[in-house]
C-alpha cells in the first residue's frame, strides 16, 4: 500500500499542556494529535514537527507531517481532526507533500512572540507578563541586540535541557509597541533550546530594571575562538559518525566515550544541520 506524507497546519492555546512533545501519563498537544489520527488512521502515528513548545506556551503557526499508508482521502483530514479535537487545538489545512518533506528539518527559521502588559488584565494572564510600570521598548530591544548572532546558549536553557548543541544563531529581535499598555517582542533565529526565550526575557528584564550589571548577556553567552568554533562544527560530523581525515579532529573525537567514526563521506547530514555548518563556517572566516 503507498504510503502518503501528510503535512498539517494549526495553532493552539498550551495553557493546560504539559508542553507540545508527547510525554507518558501526560497531556500534551502531540499526544492529543496522535492519539486522534491513531483512531482515524488505524496506526501508530509519529508526528514530525517545525517546533517543540515548553509547557503552558502557545503556537499561532505550527507545522508537522506525519506518514500513513490509510486510503483516507486528504481532504478529510481537517474535519475529522476539527471535530474529535479539543477546542484549544485548531486545525488550519491539511495537504499531501512530498515524500521527502521534512517539517523539522525544512523549517528554515523559528519565531517566538512575547508579550509585556503594565496593564494587568486576568483575562491575559496566560499569555501576557504583567509588569508594573510601562517599559522603554527602544531601551529593551538595545539591550537584547546583545543576543543577536551566533552564539552558545547553555547558560540560557533549563538543567534538564537534552540537546547536545547548545550553539544558536538569533537572525533579528524586534520589541515593538503595539496598544497603549503593552509591548511585543519578537524573537526570530535558527532555532531554541528548551525554555531559552523565557530565560533571555527575564534576563534582559533584569538588565533593564538594573538588577544585573549592563554587560550581564555578554558575560553569560559563550563566545568562541575560530578554532573553538571549528571543533563545534565538527561534533555535527561526529555525532554522525564521520571518520575524520584531520589529525587534529581524529584525536579529539577519539577521546569521546560516544564517538564511532565509520563513515568516510561528510554527506551524512540533514538539511538543518547543513544550514547550520554554513552559518558556523561564516563565522569562522
Amino acid at each position: 500500500m503507498e504510503r502518503k506524507n501528510i503535512k498539517i497546519e494549526f495553532r493552539y492555546d498550551g495553557s493546560r499542556y504539559y508542553g507540545f512533545q508527547r510525554q507518558p501519563n501526560k497531556e500534551t498537544v502531540q499526544g492529543e494529535i496522535e492519539k486522534i489520527l491513531k483512531i482515524v488512521t488505524k496506526e501508530d502515528i509519529n508526528l514530525i514537527s517545525a517546533g517543540r513548545t515548553d509547557r503552558g506556551v502557545h503556537a499561532n503557526h505550527q507545522v508537522s507531517n506525519f506518514y500513513t499508508s490509510s486510503t483516507i482521502p486528504v481532504e478529510k483530514y481537517k474535519y475529522l481532526l476539527t471535530r474529535a479535537l479539543p477546542k484549544d487545538i485548531d486545525i488550519l489545512s491539511v495537504e499531501e507533500v512530498d515524500e521527502k518533506f521534512n517539517a523539522r528539518h525544512d523549517a528554515k527559521m523559528r519565531e517566538y512572540v512575547y508579550i509585556i502588559s503594565w496593564e494587568k488584565n486576568p483575562f491575559e494572564a496566560r499569555y501576557c507578563k504583567f509588569v508594573k510600570d510601562k517599559i522603554d521598548a527602544e531601551r529593551l530591544e538595545k539591550i537584547f541586540s546583545s543576543f543577536l548572532g551566533i552564539h552558545d546558549f547553555r547558560n540560557f536553557r533549563l538543567s534538564d535541557c537534552v540537546s547536545k548543541v547548545t550553539v544558536r544563531e538569533i537572525y533579528n529581535i524586534d520589541v515593538k509597541y503595539f496598544s497603549e499598555n503593552k509591548l511585543k517582542i519578537c524573537i526570530r533565529g535558527s532555532a531554541f533550546l528548551k525554555s531559552q526565550v523565557r530565560i533571555m526575557v527575564g534576563t534582559a528584564l533584569e538588565v533593564y530594571y538594573k538588577n544585573l550589571p549592563k554587560n550581564h548577556i555578554e558575560l553569560m553567552l559563550n563566545n568562541f575562538s575560530k578554532e573553538k568554533i571549528g571543533y563545534i562544527r565538527n561534533t555535527l560530523f561526529a555525532k554522525k559518525g564521520y571518520k575524520f581525515k584531520n589529525p587534529k579532529y581524529s584525536s579529539y573525537f577519539s577521546q569521546k566515550s560516544w564517538y564511532n567514526g565509520i563513515y568516510d563521506s561528510d554527506e551524512i547530514l540533514n538539511p538543518e544541520e547543513k544550514r547550520f555548518v554554513l552559518i558556523i563556517k561564516e563565522r569562522e572566516k
